[in-house]
């Protein structure tokens, strides 16, 4: 009987998938419904302690955001150049927020579950001779936009070359334990603009927590970008986010670090590249050496061995980003957790 139950069920799954009038058989992926929504009204362009949360919500929470183009609203598919001249500044770098989590203190880390980016129905990449990594090399000045072509995920970047899309936040991060406000262009131990595209569906990134409640907030949302943004612009649009904040207590961290269910990573800022590599291989030591039965010699050597070293952003001076990856396939039963 066993037997027979046996090859009956094999019978049904290879009907399933490989049925006479060629029907494919797709598996519905289930997203969480949020317990909040956010805006994209609700925005501020600064990083501060002061700046008042607009939302309070639960730890472990689902949001729901929605947020601007990196103008703020100032730019559409017809933006030209002499609008790009008009942008007024105080509007660039909105992003939505601050979000204020229960239970989460100083020293605590947030957890940021990406479970769904959904990409507005257009974009643009700007170019400027004073902005980008060859700031000052070139006076070519030049905007695309791009009308999203969401039903086959691909930003169609001329008539010859299309890109897949892979949305992700530029900005993520909460308050910084001070009273000034910081301008939100360069990346920092709060988050801020790393502008890393491996933060994408499926990542969890961690933050350290600075002030009471975390004051999280999300923004500068791109549909594609390269690993760099080189000419300091991605392909800039309007997203729809949704996210479980989670409140961690028995994890501690200097600067930002993110996982997918492959590879756990680092992330180190700093004025040069070398500093800033520095950070995310020392980082990447220490949670190895912490989480794992190894010493921190072993670590060390283990990162020259898989760990990968990834430049995320070079362009939002006056700090720059840094990461490394490692596999977690090399990791079998030392994990202490």
């Amino acid at each position: 009987m066993i037997r027979l139950l046996y090859v009956l069920i094999l019978i049904l799954i290879f009907s399933c998938s490989e049925r006479g009038d060629n029907t494919i058989v797709k598996i519905t992926e289930t997203i969480p419904e949020p317990d909040f929504t956010i805006t994209s009204d609700k925005t501020h362009n600064k990083f501060s302690s002061i700046i008042p949360y607009q939302i309070k919500v639960p730890d472990g929470s689902v949001i729901e955001a929605f947020t601007l183009e990196a103008t703020g609203g100032q730019f559409n598919l017809n933006s030209t150049m002499e609008d790009a001249k008009k942008v007024d500044m105080d509007k660039v770098h909105t992003i939505t927020g601050p979000i204020y989590v229960e239970g989460a203190e100083v020293g605590d880390v947030l957890a940021v579950e990406l479970l769904d980016l959904e990409p507005g129905d257009w974009g643009w990449t700007l170019m400027e001779p004073e902005f980008g990594f060859l700031a000052g090399e070139h006076e070519s000045a030049m905007i695309k936009t791009y009308k999203l072509d969401k039903e086959n995920n691909l930003v169609h970047f001329s008539d010859n070359i299309s890109i897949p899309m892979r949305p992700f936040p530029g900005v993520m991060g909460v308050a910084p334990n001070t009273e000034e406000m910081l301008v939100t262009f360069p990346p920092r131990a709060n988050g801020g603009n790393m502008d890393d595209p491996n933060m994408v569906k499926g990542v969890t990134v961690y933050f350290p927590v600075f002030v009471k409640g975390a004051l999280f907030s999300i923004g500068d949302t791109h549909a594609v970008q390269g690993l760099g943004e080189v000419v300091g612009t991605a392909v800039e649009c309007d997203m729809r986010i949704r996210f479980r904040l989670s409140v961690l207590k028995d994890k501690k961290i200097e600067e930002p670090q993110y996982e997918s269910k492959d590879y756990y990573a680092t992330t180190g800022f700093g004025t040069t590249i070398d500093e800033a590599a520095m950070k995310a291989t020392r980082y990447m030591v220490e949670h190895i050496s912490t989480n794992y039965n190894m010493s921190w010699e072993e670590a060390y050597m283990l990162c020259s061995l898989i760990g990968d070293l990834k430049i995320a952003e070079v362009v939002d001076l006056p700090n720059m980003l840094v990461t490394m990856h490692i596999p977690k396939s090399v990791f079998k039963k030392d994990k202490k957790y």
